[in-house]
């Protein structure tokens, strides 16, 4: 049987985007997300997705999903853990449970989607996951501390993951994309450098998914300088970063 791609967090921005590129490559592509009308509209574009409605939160769900698609639909060749949100986490109006929300899906989302695939994928010996994180991953921005540290877990997860895998001929990337104009990025009230479309983010996805690179990080100055600031002097990045907080 051909295999599959699925690809979480679909339902809008880069992950429909993704998908529709995917499904005019030829590939069957399963696709999810919570807003199950979202959904079908981006699965009703093209006849090689399926949509297969999922809260990455819900640790059971996941587990279903993944038995749903390997057993129904055809085993997952390659994974796009996608699947995230973003709000502002300010330390003036610091708040737990806020940050835990967001770090529910934004990282325990990616950890349930891994634990059902990787037990399948290990067992074939084959198989490809990529997992979305952010050059916001890099460094602790202002304003994200949530965000930002979700994020940085993903990269850290990923690492250990492509060593720990590398016998069993499962690749493992991820993926660093800077501003994207989605749903998300529309919150930002702050001007976005070198800001792209979901399409353009989605090609660089694609390119970079056919490589053997760890690290897919696009576009590709303002993820150089954000990889630049990540090897940078502590005293210099906080000297630098300063002058862009708001007075």
């Amino acid at each position: 049987m051909t295999g599959c791609v699925w690809i979480t967090g679909a339902s809008s921005g880069i992950g429909a985007s993704l998908a529709l590129r995917m499904a005019q490559s030829g590939r069957k592509t399963v696709i999810s997300a919570r807003r199950a009308d979202a959904l079908a509209a981006v699965a009703g574009q093209h006849t090689n997705i399926v949509a297969v409605p999922l809260d990455v939160t819900d640790h059971s769900a996941v587990k279903a999903a993944v038995a749903r698609i390997e057993t129904e639909i055809a085993p997952i060749e390659l994974a796009v853990l996608n699947a995230g949100t973003y709000w502002p986490t300010p330390a003036q109006s610091f708040d737990a449970a806020s940050i835990l929300s967001m770090l529910d899906v934004n990282f325990n989302g990616t950890l349930y989607c891994l634990e059902a695939l990787l037990p399948v994928m290990i067992g074939r010996r084959s198989g490809h996951l990529a997992v979305v994180s952010s050059v916001a991953g890099y460094r602790g921005l202002p304003g994200a501390a949530g965000y930002a540290a979700g994020k940085a877990a993903l990269i850290a997860l990923c690492e250990s993951l492509r060593l720990d895998l590398l016998a069993s001929q499962v690749k493992v990337q991820v993926i660093n994309p800077g501003f994207v104009d989605t749903p998300l990025t529309a919150k930002n009230e702050f001007p976005m450098p070198d800001i792209i479309s979901a399409e353009r983010a989605a090609q660089l996805m694609m390119e970079g998914m056919a490589t053997d690179r760890f690290t897919i990080s696009f576009p590709p100055r303002f993820a150089l300088a954000m990889r630049l600031l990540r090897i940078m002097p502590d005293w210099l990045y906080f000297a630098l970063a300063k002058k862009f907080i708001p007075k």
